[in-house]
């Protein structure tokens, strides 16, 4: 089946620190239709305030959600070894060079759409970057865009989204993909710019609005693969045979497309035999009958 669209698993925090866990979550998202894989990389004290810190344990316990640096070349070569890209998030400058020799594309996250330093560095590696515009203004939005643009740079594409988790589907405005698509045109672009999807709200009626109305290029979701991940509890991740279910549904829905012509198909030529008969009403066609 021809897909007309790119999956992306964002596997967040929901590996739990375990090597053996972020490889099963490799395996699963290949055997669930998925294109590229994506992780994050944060340091806690990078992350957030140590006023914060210092008084909520909750935002402490999230130092066991950290992806461990050694890993990474692990990742991206089973990655590989499965036909994956392998992306992730940097949460903090210096987390880019340690994180070009190893991935595929840039993923710039909604929390981090300000760090204009951030996207530029990016740049400046000369790989794929992908950036989510949850909880952000126009004008946040066309400041990156400007950026690109001064840059020169058009190897990037933009993920609607909602910073909402979960999403509500009438919390979504899917309409802004229309939107994303209009601001990149009005600022003339001189390659094609992807527009996709990033999903927080595991809503199947979601995402095949936001592929059949909005012809999303690209689609992002948090999965997990049992229940038992850090962020599962915050029900905007998905479980491998939900949406592997989703993806042969939009896959298999895109082949009934066809060709804009008017024609019968292949199969329905020995059909047209049976077609009321203009003269008499009779099946099959009279020139059929006499022979």
């Amino acid at each position: 089946m021809k897909k007309k669209i790119k999956y992306i698993a964002e596997i967040s925090s929901n590996h739990n620190s375990s090597l053996r866990r972020c490889k099963k979550f490799i395996d699963v998202a290949r055997m669930s239709g998925f294109d590229s894989v994506k992780f994050q990389i944060f340091k806690l004290e990078k992350l957030f305030h140590s006023s914060i810190l210092k008084k909520s344990k909750k935002h402490r316990d999230r130092k066991k959600w950290e992806l461990t640096e050694k890993f990474l070349p692990i990742l991206s070569s089973h990655a590989k070894k499965n036909g994956l890209n392998f992306g992730c998030t940097p949460f903090y400058y210096d987390a880019i060079d340690i994180l070009e020799p190893y991935v595929d594309f840039f993923k710039i996250a909604s929390y981090e759409l300000l760090r204009l330093d951030l996207i530029e560095r990016c740049i400046q590696t000369k790989k794929h970057i992908i950036f989510s515009i949850g909880m952000a203004n126009q004008k946040e939005v066309i400041e990156v865009l400007k950026l690109f643009k001064k840059k020169k740079y058009s190897n990037f594409s933009i993920m609607a989204c909602s910073s909402i988790y979960p999403t509500k589907p009438n919390e979504c405005n899917l309409n802004n993909i229309i939107t994303l698509r209009n601001l990149i045109n009005s600022m003339g672009f001189k390659k094609k710019v992807k527009v996709g999807w990033s999903d927080h709200s595991r809503s199947e009626a979601v995402l095949y609005r936001a592929f059949h109305k909005f012809n999303i290029e690209m689609l992002e979701v948090h999965i997990d693969l049992d229940g038992q991940g850090f962020e599962y509890q915050s029900k905007h991740c998905w479980l491998p045979d939900e949406i592997s279910k989703i993806f042969y549904n939009i896959n298999q829905g895109a082949t009934a497309d066809g060709n804009y012509k008017i024609n019968p198909r292949k199969k329905e030529k020995n059909e047209r035999n049976w077609r009321a008969d203009p003269t008499d009403g009779l099946r099959p066609i009279k020139k059929i009958r006499k022979n």
